[in-house]
């Protein structure tokens, strides 16, 4: 494509990114079914990555509070260089500074997603929050965030690099700032009252018990994510466990029978040592009887 193709491109994704979640993907396809006739344009359209959930709170707060967003990303650099010379103590007071505003800033970007009819779970918000955690701790994050463009959620240590080219849209988006956007106003509210028959009384209680099937649903995914992750990691433990009893069992079984071959050799050591005394004494005498032998030989000549 040509660079003004990328730049049409980067203002459709924006557009895009600006919708109700629930309406980026008709919308995307909708859009590449127009730009059929710019063939590469129309592909890269039809590309584009459906956000996840977390990334889309996201998206949704910068373009509802980016001055917001600035403030939180502009405290990360300072919180960046006045950690530098702190002692451990500092740091962790640092560190508990740092998590109050990221809490206090998910918390309201949830609220914004409430509002757009979205129910943020608690896993969600974690997610919500280390990405917010990820813009202050590392610069190239705050990028990604600013854009307005995510696909998923970040997360950052402030030491690893983050491939945060893998969680925009576009590489272009790194550098670019999302447009603004504004809640609807909602609609004025009907003054009359309008009975409500059994069918639709009905209706509504179905609704809402399959939205709390729904949500229920989801936690139990959750939790059998987390079950799952906790089963793996306690069978990993178990083997190793077993591991390293079956290594200690052999290092015992080795200990025992050096320490039986070491009884052995100093008895062997034992009569070695006896024998030795034995001979040199023999020795001695020998060595005596030859020289008086010697001596008597001389006396002869």
């Amino acid at each position: 494509m040509t660079a003004s193709d990328d730049t049409g491109l980067l203002a459709l994704a924006d557009e895009l990114y600006a919708l109700p979640l629930e309406e980026f993907t008709p919308a995307r396809d909708a859009k590449a079914k127009e730009l059929k006739a710019e063939k590469e344009l129309s592909a890269a359209v039809k590309k584009l990555k459906k956000p996840s959930v977390a990334a889309w709170v996201v998206n949704l707060f910068v373009r509802r509070e980016a001055e917001q967003v600035e403030q939180v990303i502009a405290v990360g650099a300072a919180l960046r260089e006045a950690q530098e010379g702190m002692d451990g103590a500092e740091l962790r007071a640092l560190t508990r500074q740092r998590r109050q505003l990221t809490s206090a800033v998910t918390e309201q970007a949830r609220t914004l997603a409430r509002e757009e009819g979205l129910k943020v779970t608690q896993s969600v918000a974690d997610q919500v929050e280390a990405t917010l955690t990820a813009a202050m701790l590392d610069p190239a994050c705050a990028q990604a965030v600013r854009s307005g463009l995510l696909t998923a959620a970040l997360r950052s240590t402030g030491v690893d690099e983050v491939d945060v080219a893998a969680a925009v849209a576009l590489p272009e988006a790194l550098g670019f700032s999302a447009s603004p956007t504004t809640a609807e106003e909602p609609a004025p509210p009907e003054l009359h009252v309008v009975p409500e028959d059994e069918d639709t009384a009905a209706a509504r209680r179905r609704e809402a018990a399959e939205q709390a099937l729904a949500d229920a649903e989801e936690q139990v995914s959750e939790a059998e994510a987390a079950l799952t992750e906790a089963t793996t990691s306690v069978e990993e433990l178990q083997a190793r466990s077993l591991q390293l009893q079956s290594e200690i069992d052999e290092t015992r079984r080795k200990l025992s029978g050096l320490e039986d071959s070491a009884e052995e050799t100093d008895e062997e050591l034992e009569e070695a040592e006896s024998a030795q005394g034995e001979a040199s004494t023999a020795h001695a005498a020998a060595v005596k009887t030859r020289d008086a032998a010697q001596k008597a030989l001389d006396k002869i000549e």
